[in-house]
């Protein structure tokens, strides 16, 4: 079957990024490595945002389906974790280079399915690339240590093991990132299998990658795709077969998942929600300070766990920063994802747009003043699509609850403060850590700040401080349940356990010899 043809069959529309009359396609899930058509009476529409249109139609698999892609993962485990780490790599080494000859298609399918202007989409697909070049160096990162005689003729080593199959629930905010970088790279180069349960609402993305994963040689069954209902995908959190599961999204089905999981004897890194401060301090250099800032809260239509929602800022400057976010964040221009002159896309999909102008005018009636509002935009011959401006509160205060909690929209609240304890304070005091950044040209101040600020992921003057793979995504309190994070060293222990051999050679003269025996304990040799 020809690439077009497969594309065709699984639901991606061909047709050119800017078709207004779409046909809706239902789409398929992936067990052994074929495309299945589902045997579900319910299926999710899936929508182009920037049209408002439905472009596709995801099954909502069924319990049957969960279980049989359970059990293909299971069946490819032994063959998969016995082939040598440096034979699993090559397959990683094929998809990289995959995925950068379909670099521009995953960037217009991601863009055109969940809504990410041009860049944010390119960007969403390179950060899997980024992943894939970090799991590439697997033969590296499982080795293990050892120590010679650590008992006079006693040598112990200990082995990263592959574990068994994963589930992975993903979000539907990163479509390529998190589902093709952050869970399955390091979860199948260290040799275990994969189930991904993708987010209903933009699954196609993730499609096209797990097309090209079996492109570059992975065998049947070593990764596995289905969309489905909540309902269904609790069958990952119990099933015996599964060994851990990693997810992302809300914080209240994060800690369900932890705890149930976690209950069911799984290992779980569950990365949640955020409210992510910046203390913006009267050194800064104010005019590339609120460039940054406006980039990170309206980057990707602020639908990240890294945007930066809440500014402290000290009060002698705060009114020329509102008047920089104000001018900065008009000059964006809202449109169509995939037209590259655009700056700000539109939200994922009509729910959630209402759900963040329902956020807007919670603010404004807590008494927060409103000094940019981007509900109700024109966009012309976009009209259909769910798009919301760049939105800028001023005298946010504590007891204010658009201040406190995740709106997962383009809008910043600004916190007026009088100097650095304070502002430190007020971020501390989230519930939340997952990021924070400080603008200052004061080096007490920014390492004072790294030093306590409670975020796991710190920026200076680097308003959106997401690490490279090769480190850890490391968000804390209830931004994260779990004990290893995603990437980095971290992802690697997460998807291996360890094993400590120790052994002992002896002849047949030293096999009668029952003085020298290991107990575990270290031998102290005596004086006399």
């Amino acid at each position: 079957m020809s690439e077009q043809a497969k594309n065709l069959d699984r639901g991606v529309n061909d047709e050119p990024l800017t078709s207004q009359s779409e046909p809706a396609r239902k789409l398929k899930y992936c067990v052994n490595g074929e495309w299945l058509t589902s045997k579900t009476e319910t299926y999710m529409d899936c929508y182009n945002p920037s049209t408002g249109e439905i472009i596709a139609l995801a099954p909502h698999c069924t319990a049957e389906e969960v279980e049989s892609a359970v059990a293909a993962a299971k069946a490819a485990f032994p063959a998969w974790s016995d082939t040598s780490v440096v034979k699993r790599v090559q397959v990683l080494f094929r998809l990289k280079t995959l995925l950068e000859e379909h670099l521009d298609e995953l960037t217009g399918l991601l863009a055109k399915e969940m809504g990410k202007a041009w860049e944010e989409a390119k960007g969403d697909v390179l950060k899997v690339i980024e992943v894939v070049e970090f799991a590439c160096g697997m033969p590296h990162l499982m080795k293990g240590e050892s120590l010679l005689d650590c008992s006079t003729g006693y040598d112990t080593t200990m082995y990263h093991h592959p574990v068994g199959v994963f589930a992975g629930i993903a979000p539907w905010n990163f479509p390529a990132m998190i589902p093709q970088g952050w869970m399955a790279p390091i979860c199948i180069a260290t040799g275990n299998c994969f189930v991904l349960k993708a987010a209903s609402f933009v699954p196609q993305t993730s499609m096209r990658i797990t097309e090209l994963w079996y492109q570059a040689g992975l065998p049947k069954g070593v990764l596995n795709m289905v969309t489905t209902s909540r309902n269904e995908a609790e069958i990952l959190l119990e099933h015996p077969d599964i060994a851990g599961v990693s997810f992302v999204g809300s914080t209240k089905v994060g800690h369900h998942i932890y705890s149930t999981a976690a209950a069911n004897g799984k290992r779980v890194q569950a990365l949640t929600e955020a409210k992510n401060h910046a203390l913006v301090l009267e050194d800064c250099v104010l005019e590339r300070t609120a460039r940054g800032i406006v980039n990170a809260f309206c980057g990707c239509a602020g639908q990240r766990c890294m945007a930066l929602p809440v500014i402290c800022v000290e009060e002698s400057i705060a009114d020329k920063l509102v008047e920089y976010l104000v001018k900065f964040s008009s000059e964006l221009k809202l449109g169509p994802a995939y037209e590259k002159s655009t700056g700000l896309g539109p939200l994922v999909n009509k729910g959630h747009m209402n759900y963040v102008t329902d956020w807007i005018q919670t603010g404004v009636d807590e008494g927060a003043k409103l000094v940019l509002d981007g509900r109700n935009p024109e966009v012309p011959g976009y009209e259909g699509g769910y798009y919301v401006g760049a939105t800028i509160f001023d005298h946010v205060t504590e007891a204010m609850a658009v201040g406190r909690d995740e709106i997962f929209g383009p809008v910043i609240c600004i916190k007026r403060i009088q100097n650095f304890e304070q502002g430190l304070e007020i971020m501390n005091n989230s519930e939340f850590a997952n990021g924070s950044a400080i603008y200052t040209q004061s080096g007490h101040y920014a390492r004072e700040f790294s030093k306590r600020t409670h975020a796991g992921m710190v920026g200076v003057n680097v308003g959106i401080p997401v690490p490279l793979g090769i480190f850890g995504f490391t968000g804390q309190k209830k931004s994260f349940f779990g004990d290893l994070h995603t990437m980095g060293k971290d992802g690697v222990r997460f998807f291996t356990e360890l094993k400590c051999v120790t052994s002992t050679w002896f002849t047949e003269e030293m096999a009668a010899d029952k003085v020298n025996t290991w107990d575990g304990t270290i031998e102290i040799e005596s004086d006399d």
